[in-house]
């Protein structure tokens, strides 16, 4: 969940600033390690498998589909802040 926080935190689509955005990017970088370490500990102990049901359910607990809409564009028709109208 951290990583998809500060995944669409760094989205252009859904931030105004460029501090954000930058601040939300090093904070990636720390995530994704801890993520990898996760991962590596996992394989270490012969955990091969990620179970998708879950994965999907523990998801939906901590209300990922609350974040999983910010790491795409906006859906609902209005221009990127940057863009051209």
């Amino acid at each position: 969940m951290a990583v998809l926080k500060r995944l669409s935190s760094v989205n252009p689509s859904q931030t105004t600033g460029t501090y954000t955005a930058l601040r939300a990017a090093q904070a990636l970088v720390s995530e994704t390690r801890a993520l990898r370490d996760a991962l590596s500990l996992m394989f270490e102990r012969h955990e091969k498998e990620i179970h998708v049901r879950t994965m999907t359910k523990a998801l939906e607990c901590l209300e990922g589909d609350r974040i999983l809409h910010r790491l795409g564009p906006p859906r609902d028709g209005r221009a990127l802040p940057d863009a051209p109208s």
